[in-house]
């Protein structure tokens, strides 16, 4: 099993999980050594370079998936809009969509570096887009799915006992990302309070609507 992973704070109770559950030390340095932000991992995963990961929701359509995404059910503070000139972000093909469906114009921002923007820029105006999604359409929002292209059985052997709350992050992994952040442990753990990973009925709703929305825009 070939793992890409996305290296944001976002899956951090996941990755710790996944690591602890993995017998193979192989297969654990394959996941680190094919660790990277979003839109590149979706590329791997499209060019078969790995066969499963987290993508993002835009870059899931129609590829086969299990009950697990990135999900926020109201605000995100680590995808931003800033007000102000239209500038995607290379990292991110789902918020820069989700941008466009809402129709907002500005910069958008995804991951870490938003995460810290949104802790020092209080006095400037940006909108979280997962917030504005939520008070449009009353839904959750899913940035990304977990999604394989061949030993899906295997993938969900491994995560069927993922359970977010069930995770302790050990104070070194925390420190390491705070340092490499420059994020405080106290506002990461804030943060990973507000991102949740069970893909159920709502949250398949919005996928649907975020699709149909992205077909409407041509995204799709």
């Amino acid at each position: 099993m070939i793992f890409g992973k996305i290296d944001f704070i976002n899956l951090l109770p996941f990755h710790i999980y996944l690591k602890k559950h993995i017998q193979s030390s192989q297969v654990k340095l394959i996941v680190e050594h094919n660790k990277s932000y979003p839109s590149n991992i979706n590329n791997k995963f499209l060019k078969g370079k790995v066969n499963s990961a987290f993508i993002s929701s835009i870059a899931s359509y129609k590829k086969k998936s299990l009950n697990l995404g990135i999900i926020a059910k109201n605000d995100v503070q680590s995808v931003l809009l800033i007000c102000g000139e239209n500038k995607e972000d290379y990292q991110s093909q789902t918020s820069n969509a989700l941008a466009k469906v809402l129709n907002l114009e500005g910069e958008v921002i995804i991951g870490d570096k938003a995460l810290k923007f949104f802790h020092e820029n209080k006095d400037k105006e940006f909108i979280d887009l997962a917030k504005y999604w939520k008070d449009k359409y009353n839904l959750p929002f899913v940035f990304a799915r977990l999604c394989f292209n061949k030993d899906g059985n295997k993938l969900q052997k491994i995560v069927k006992k993922f359970k977010k709350e069930h995770i302790k992050i050990p104070r070194y992994i925390l420190n390491q990302y705070s340092k490499r952040s420059s994020i405080s442990q106290q506002n990461i753990l804030e943060y990973l309070k507000k991102i949740d990973y069970e893909i159920s009925y709502k949250e398949k709703k919005a996928l649907k609507l975020f699709f149909g929305l992205c077909k409407e825009k041509g995204l799709l």
